[in-house]
């Protein structure tokens, strides 16, 4: 397991609220979308990162992580495995607080990286699961 119930609670409560949801487009089909959905129930405010850099509930998308113009506490990684790391390294340059890889994304090298910069750091879990449990 990637990342503990601690860490996962931590993230979700205490980190910060301005989360950027790599691969996130207005494809409702897609995992981002719902799961960008149920963190803005919850609070969070949802930055869409994509290539096409689409609105998406109701907030501006960018086509890559280094074109968002402020700060972010938590990056959501929803590209495959082989992309995820160079986000992760992106995320630590950029002075995220957290990085939180989607269900079936894993980097073991990207994970000891991130959390060897001092970042805190989930793999292979969804926020979107893992929030309403929190109570």
């Amino acid at each position: 397991m990637y990342g503990d119930e601690a860490t996962v609670r931590k993230i979700l409560t205490e980190l910060g609220d301005t989360w950027a949801v790599v691969g996130l487009s207005n494809n409702r089909q897609r995992p981002a979308y719902g799961v960008a959905e149920v963190l803005q129930r919850f609070g969070k405010r949802v930055v869409p990162v994509h290539p096409k850099a689409e609105t998406v509930h109701g907030e501006q998308g960018y086509a890559s992580f280094a074109d968002i113009p402020f700060d972010v506490d938590v990056v959501d990684v929803f590209v495959n495995s082989d992309l995820a790391g160079p986000v992760a390294d992106e995320a630590v340059a950029k002075g995220a607080g957290a990085v939180w890889f989607q269900l079936g994304v894993v980097d073991e090298a990207a994970y000891a990286r991130t959390r060897n910069a001092g970042l805190e750091m989930v793999m292979d879990r969804c926020p979107a699961i893992e929030i309403p449990r929190l109570g």
